[in-house]
């Protein structure tokens, strides 16, 4: 627009996804930005007339633990682009490339030290079918190193969190530790996950959780159907509204031997009153405060605690100490439901450790090592 406010326009309208990080050209004829597209992360370019030109793909995560959307670039005055790289085989490196040629550099190798005597999990990407509605769901298989089709195999289901966030073909340091230890990690975007359009994301507007359950039931049944899966031997775990996700399934099948609830929300009226955000959470994603007319029978259907009467996973509660975006509260509602009613239990307090219980190395590994050995207790012989 100009600069007394007028003439506004929009340049990516057509483009229907969210974008982030938006950069001038020096000559001013553009703009640089990246955007989440089908769980890969793009750097691209709109001129003044909205012509969307994508300069280059897997613009890294900067998420070491999970396979988490983000990565950062900068820009040159001669149009020479840098950003951070990632793909399944290595965490973010440092690439660049320049506007007008497809060649691009990775500058960095940070971790060959590392990787030139460990071998990872390679990574397949699966689509998939939602039994709900048919809508098509994305994830990705990580198999263990030294993978056997004829063999089978443990599953870990692993979910994302956000619950506005992707997934995508990016380093996770977590997914791999969980296929070192021998298991098959399935990780997916269900419906509500970003990089695939406002409709997509919008499907759990005021409305989660829902048929997410349904999307993920696909996507592990998609893996299941390859062959090499040990249906005996199912597990699932994820964090934020990944423990959201974890502890509705568990309330909704016990297709599963073990589950691992990472820092959740299991009582959403007792959250938007006390979570960190409170002018935000009950006005924006359940619609309304709890204590509004037809807003209380709302909450409690979209809380995991109104299930707890149908749990019969042995079910382990992981939390940090300091987190203020899923109080450890509660966590220990459910802890406490489940000790009610006599289900295995466990509640792990990481100590020192906000929201972002990867952000620290020490953490990240105590989180896989509980994790593991869990699932290793309930696994059937």
């Amino acid at each position: 627009m100009d600069r007394n406010g007028k003439n506004s326009k929009s340049l990516t309208a057509s483009l229907d996804r969210s974008v982030e990080n938006v950069t001038w050209s020096s000559d001013g004829k553009g703009l640089y930005f990246q955007y989440h597209d089908k769980g890969n992360t793009k750097l691209a370019y709109v001129d003044l007339n909205g012509t969307v030109s994508v300069l280059t793909k897997d613009v890294g995560g900067l998420s070491l633990g999970r396979p988490y959307s983000g990565g950062q670039f900068s820009v040159s005055q001669n149009d020479v682009f840098a950003f951070t790289h990632s793909t399944p085989d290595h965490p973010a490196d440092v690439a660049v490339g320049r506007r007008g040629s497809s060649n691009i550099t990775r500058l960095t190798r940070l971790n060959d030290d590392l990787f030139s005597h460990k071998q990872l999990g390679e990574v397949e990407e699966i689509w998939v079918k939602s039994s709900f509605d048919g809508a098509d769901i994305q994830g990705w298989i990580c198999k263990p190193p030294n993978f056997d089709p004829a063999k089978k195999y443990p599953l870990i289901l692993e979910i994302h969190g956000g619950p506005f966030a992707n997934y995508g073909d990016r380093f996770s340091a977590e997914v791999q530790l969980y296929a070192a230890a021998g298991y098959v990690v399935l990780y997916t975007n269900p419906r509500g996950s970003t990089s695939y359009g406002a409709d997509f994301g919008n499907l759990i507007h005021h409305n989660y959780p829902n048929n997410d359950y349904d999307d993920l039931m696909s996507s592990v049944d998609g893996v299941i159907a390859k062959g090499y899966i040990d249906a005996e031997n199912l597990f699932v775990t994820g964090g934020s509204g990944g423990g959201v996700l974890t502890s509705w399934i568990v309330g909704k099948t016990d297709r599963f031997r073990a589950a691992v609830v990472a820092k959740p929300v299991i009582n959403w009226t007792s959250f938007v009153l006390h979570a960190d955000n409170p002018a935000f959470f009950g006005k924006y994603w359940l619609g309304g405060m709890p204590w509004e007319e037809g807003m209380q029978e709302k909450y409690w259907a979209r809380s995991p605690l109104s299930l707890v009467g149908n749990v019969v996973t042995p079910t382990m509660l992981l939390t940090g100490e300091q987190d203020y975006r899923t109080p450890m509260s509660e966590t220990v509602q459910y802890y406490t439901a489940l000790k009610l009613r006599k289900i295995q239990t466990a509640l792990v307090r990481i100590q020192n450790s906000g929201h972002g219980i990867a952000n620290t190395p020490s953490n990240l590994m105590s989180k896989v090592v509980y994790v593991l050995g869990w699932f290793e207790d309930y696994k059937a012989e």
